[in-house]
């Protein structure tokens, strides 16, 4: 156990206490010599810590925003989910915490073995399904009796939604998640042990006028491969190779090269009211703001680019940059 270190005014109370008796530096010594004992529940291990849970919380995050969009767009009303909480518990546990009756879909992740569960309360799915039906997103508790055609329709719209699970771990681990079975009993559900640390991400879900949520169960055996990869650590060492990769950087570039911009050559500006302008006509000379003598300026996309001078190119007006235009610059000013 690392020492633990006292403030300047934690030292001066200790001292003034033992200075005036109220404590007895004899008994301070006997009870560092004493064993201190913490209880530690087996049954409850914690094996991810802090750092990779953070990790996990990151993950989930980017995939609550996908995951908002996509049935924003599926069901055509208001949808917000957001993450609630990311807790690590037994397996067990978290099968007593949710509804006897519920919506399961379990699906796995190859290359990662084992297999992840996506419950959604009742009232969020039927939500979904009755907006899915051309309904106004009315929730209704039904579960046990769920009809095949139900069963289908909750089935696709669950596993495009997978695509934005494989989206949200894209900068850690390629993944295809393929959804293998529907389920609505979780009794009837056993995945692993009931002792197995898994984490669990709840998030607040709201469809419409109906609320509830949404919970992933991730077994540890799922993510064992791949703990190392969930530290801060290797998220910051992952984005500089990404930012130093020269091939990526070559794709960036040759992208880049490609675009369309918009670039005109500025002869020079002049200010007048609305009522000079009205009385413009034929031969009026407008005075610019700019000298013969001095270059031109080269827009892109409205922002000053080049010094420039006017000329001609195969019988065609042209330009011909003169240096890179500076802000502050007074080479040519």
């Amino acid at each position: 156990m690392a020492d633990e270190v006292l403030s300047q005014n934690e030292i001066d109370s200790l001292l003034s206490a033992l200075s005036t008796g109220e404590m007895d530096a004899e008994e301070l010594k006997s009870e560092e010599k004493e064993k201190k004992v913490r209880v530690y529940d087996f049954k409850r291990a914690l094996r991810f810590s802090k750092d990779q849970v953070r990790s996990l919380s990151r993950i989930h995050e980017n995939f609550a925003r996908l995951l908002t969009t996509y049935f924003s767009a599926q069901l055509r009303t208001y949808v917000d989910i957001s993450v609630a909480s990311v807790d690590q518990l037994p397996y067990e546990e978290f099968i007593r915490s949710i509804p006897r009756m519920t919506i399961l879909n379990i699906f796995s992740v190859p290359p990662l073995d084992g297999r992840i569960l996506l419950e959604t309360n009742p009232n969020i799915a039927y939500a979904m399904l009755d907006r899915v039906l051309g309904g106004k997103g009315t929730s209704s508790n039904k579960v046990d009796n769920l009809t095949e055609i139900e069963t289908m329709i909750m089935s696709q719209l669950f596993e495009h939604s997978l695509e934005n699970y494989q989206e949200a771990w894209g900068s850690v681990v390629e993944i295809e998640p393929v959804l293998e079975e529907l389920e609505v009993n979780p009794q009837f559900l056993q995945m692993v042990s009931p002792n197995e640390t898994v984490v669990v991400v709840s998030f607040n879900t709201s469809i419409g006028e109906a609320s509830g949520m949404i919970n992933i169960c991730i077994p540890h055996v799922v993510l064992e491969p791949i703990i190392p990869k969930l530290s801060v650590h290797y998220w910051m060492q992952n984005q500089q190779e990404k930012e130093n990769d020269p091939e990526e950087f070559a794709a960036l570039a040759k992208t880049i090269q490609s675009a369309q911009v918009d670039v005109r050559a500025i002869l020079g500006e002049a200010d007048m009211s609305i009522e000079e302008f009205l009385k413009l006509s034929k031969n009026d000379v407008i005075r610019l703001d700019q000298l013969v003598e001095e270059p031109m300026k080269l827009k892109v996309d409205e922002e000053e680019k080049f010094f420039i001078q006017p000329g001609k190119r195969k019988n065609k007006l042209a330009v011909q940059v003169l240096d890179e235009y500076r802000r502050g610059a007074n080479q040519y000013e």
